[in-house]
């Protein structure tokens, strides 16, 4: 029988389907890893995109960099250092740069965490702060996009001279893709701005993988013109979450430059949709909480059969990762409860996780395995199982005989190809 491997946490989880019933992985492909990363980014630091150059900026006084939080494998070991030497080249010293941890609306992360995402050099290089978006006396307003999205952003940050963006460039479930000015843009945002920007994700075009005619997306790059961000250095991971490659530039034509790369990576065809989909976020920090762990329950059901059942797995060490999403969750009785009761609201940050986890568990029948405690899961309307073999046991019987399968092991970042005028 085959053995099927899920990342779980720090660990693997292994399982095996019943009697002769085989599954088809959907994940994303593999790339081997940069030999030398160091030198991959030394080189995009040097071959910019957009018509840019650090070089443009021998003698600025300050510069900040964004960075993304413990919820993103930023392999900032490997951006971080020569990304410094070079401004050092320049003129500007490592006491006069600032590194701002973008959280976005996510929870601040405190002094003794900096260590989970900023490399031992860097911290005693630069200084390192956490944003708060909550924080409105270091919030600076910097006028409105187009769809009335007002910017308040990090002032420390607006205030550098030299403004740069680092992240990755990855499938994102309603802004595209991540990357480029997204770091600042929503990272470093205040939450009337991150509220504003997020509502959109129910339109149409609001989307994983749409990058170009995204309503959410173009509001970010927007927002990020309004701030000023100068320069963005992004990573391309492969499935491991190595460095495969580095761009650098402006940041929306490090957009354009890293796409292409990123798709070929992540995007897999499929040709049907499937009874069950078997999945895991891919691991730490995909799976550090719900928060993270939602995305992978709504890129299963793009390919999962209306009344199909998914079975999630997702260690969620650090729990549900936003206390304003347990607060509303736990107002309500069941998930179309929370369906309605989100429609009538006000959008907000926090209950916008609750309803994208109702969207899909109302056509789903959810089971998920985690460590956290099954009261707290039933709390929070899912439907706990204590491991893949009982999961099975309780789905398998309401679905068709053969049951087509599918897992997905690293479905944060993987994009199926639900465009295919084929799928039923």
């Amino acid at each position: 029988m085959t053995v099927y491997s899920l990342p779980y946490g720090i660990s693997q989880l292994r399982f095996q389907l019943p009697g002769d019933i085989q599954a088809e992985v959907i994940s994303p492909r593999h790339i081997p890893a940069a030999a030398h990363p160091l030198e991959v980014v030394r080189k995009a630091l040097t071959s910019t995109v957009g018509s840019i150059s650090l070089s443009e900026f021998i003698g600025v006084r300050t510069a900040a960099i964004a960075i993304n939080d413990k919820t993103r494998p930023v392999p900032h070991h490997d951006l971080l250092p020569p990304l410094l030497d070079q401004l050092r080249s320049l003129g500007i010293p490592d006491t006069s740069v600032t590194l701002w941890i973008a959280t976005g609306a996510h929870p601040p992360m405190t002094a003794d965490e900096f260590d989970q995402v900023v490399p031992a050099e860097v911290l005693r290089r630069c200084q390192v702060f956490s944003h708060d978006c909550d924080d409105v006396r270091n919030l600076i307003y910097l006028g409105s996009t187009h769809r009335q999205t007002p910017v308040w952003v990090n002032r420390s940050y607006a205030d550098a001279d030299l403004r740069i963006a680092v992240g990755n460039i990855e499938p994102h479930q309603f802004q595209g893709f991540s990357g480029g000015s997204k770091s600042v843009a929503i990272g470093l945002a205040g939450r009337t701005t991150i509220n504003h920007n997020h509502a959109m994700m129910t339109e149409p075009l609001a989307r994983l993988g749409e990058y170009a005619h995204n309503p959410a997306r173009e509001d970010v790059e927007e927002i990020g013109r309004l701030i000023g961000i100068h320069f963005a250095l992004n990573a391309i991971l492969n499935d491991k979450k190595e460095l495969v490659k580095a761009f650098a530039g402006h940041p929306e034509a490090v957009m354009q430059a890293g796409i292409p790369l990123a798709r070929r990576i992540c995007q897999v065809q499929v040709r049907e949709r499937f009874d069950l989909m078997i999945v895991s976020p891919g691991g730490h920090p995909k799976d550090i909480n719900i928060y993270q762990t939602q995305k992978a329950l709504a890129h299963a059901a793009l390919v999962t059969r209306k009344g199909g059942a998914i079975i999630l797995a997702a260690a969620c060490p650090e729990g549900a990762g936003s206390e304003s999403y347990v607060r509303w969750v736990q107002q309500h009785c069941s998930m179309q409860q929370v369906i309605s009761s989100f429609a009538s609201a006000p959008f907000l940050v926090g209950p916008h996780k609750a309803y994208q986890i109702a969207r899909d568990a109302t056509r789903f029948q959810v089971r998920i395995i985690s460590q956290m405690n099954d009261d707290y899961l039933r709390r929070l309307l899912f439907s706990p199982a204590p491991n893949i073999d009982i999961a099975l046991a309780e789905l398998l019987p309401s679905l068709p005989r053969p049951a087509r399968i599918g897992i997905m092991p690293i479905a944060n970042t993987t994009i199926p190809d639900v465009q295919a005028d084929h799928l039923p």
